[in-house]
């Protein structure tokens, strides 16, 4: 294991060095690509270092314990410094983990209502407000691209970009189906509903992962429709972009401008093939490990959220929060850090029984 740290820490410092160099510096793909690898390694690195201080703190201590004088303060001394590197190591077989590539990428966040009608619709409104100020609170970017509003409120679809530190990392385990249970507002009986809504985090596309032909593509444009000011119904501001071989359709209305609309579209069309690509390798691993990966199935009902009891349950690791209320307002690290801690034990024991 230290081989392959050591290793791993002269590529660091290797990329420390290419990150300063002005070639790379003026191409902007190549140092954004570095400079995500350096991110990566900067906390096992970093973690690596502080362990290799403590063993010689720890070496330091022991040389202290022939002497009668230092040998109370000695062995106090290396039992706090055994706990810190018992900590370490394990901080360290966390990091050693193969990374997921995608991690430290914005997002696509695409919510969609599903069954329940103009109820799935308002949680639809609902979800992407709790996104939204989760981004907030971790001082993201949320830019809406497209929506198509429900004529009772909230969305029959939303789609958004996130960007920031770590989105994709944090997000990821969001996507599958999302269940509500509650007395919606036109219920005169009071009978609880149960409605639900699809959520689907895609790793943003970057220039150089999908090399799209134009050719490839159908773009029509037409009037926007909704609310929006003059431009609406007297300009052809909105794009549809098709990409003929997958058959993946994407339309943008939200900006006046019709080159604006389009590239948004592009940004979408590009993540939706590239999320399918990786859906597909998702699905190979599935099949060859016979278990489920981490992504997860996109049909799979992964959450409920119970109004009446004031409940939040995620149903593929058995974690219920009674604080409903502050997780709609976009308290969700708990659960973020409970998937995430999940996820990384069931990769760490695989690991084990690999090895």
């Amino acid at each position: 294991m230290l081989e392959k740290i050591e290793e791993l820490e002269r590529r660091f410092q290797e990329l420390e060095a290419m990150l300063s160099d002005p070639a790379i510096i003026a191409n902007q793909p190549e140092f954004r690509k570095l400079s995500r690898e350096h991110n990566d390694l900067t906390p096992l690195v970093e973690a690596y270092r502080r362990h290799r201080k403590i063993m010689e703190e720890v070496e330091g201590n022991r040389e202290l314990l022939a002497d009668p004088d230092m040998k109370d303060m000695a062995e106090e001394e290396l039992k706090s410094l055994e706990e810190q590197k018992e900590q370490l190591e394990n901080e360290i077989r966390l990091l050693l983990l193969p990374k997921d590539p995608n991690d430290s990428r914005n997002v696509i966040l695409e919510i969609r209502a599903g069954t329940g009608g103009d109820e799935s619709a308002l949680f639809a409104g609902d979800l992407f407000r709790m996104y939204s100020r989760f981004a907030e609170k971790n001082r993201w970017k949320v830019e809406m691209l497209s929506c198509s509003e429900s004529e009772r409120g909230g969305y029959k679809e939303v789609i958004a970009s996130i960007e920031g530190q770590d989105v994709y990392a944090k997000l990821k385990y969001e996507s599958g189906t999302h269940r509500v249970q509650r007395v919606p507002e036109t219920e005169a009986q009071g009978r609880i509903h149960t409605s639900a809504c699809t959520v689907a985090i895609m790793a943003e596309a970057e220039d150089v992962d999908i090399d799209i032909n134009p050719a490839d593509l159908k773009i029509d444009v037409y009037r926007s429709s909704g609310a929006g000011g003059q431009h609406v119904n007297t300009t052809d501001s909105a794009v549809r972009i098709t990409h003929i071989p997958t058959g993946t359709i994407v339309a943008c209305q939200e900006e006046r401008s019709q080159i604006k609309n389009r590239a948004k579209a592009m940004k979408v069309l590009k993540t939706r093939i590239l999320d399918n690509i990786l859906q597909e390798q998702n699905a190979k691993l599935a099949a060859d490990r016979k278990q489920q990966v981490g992504s997860g199935d996109r049909s799979e009902r992964i959450r409920t959220y119970n109004f009446p009891q004031g409940r939040m349950t995620d149903h593929r690791i058995g974690l219920t929060l009674y604080k409903l209320d502050a997780i709609m307002q976009g308290e969700v690290s708990e659960i973020v850090d409970a998937l995430r801690a999940h996820y990384q034990m069931e990769a760490l024991q695989a690991q084990s029984e690999a090895a």
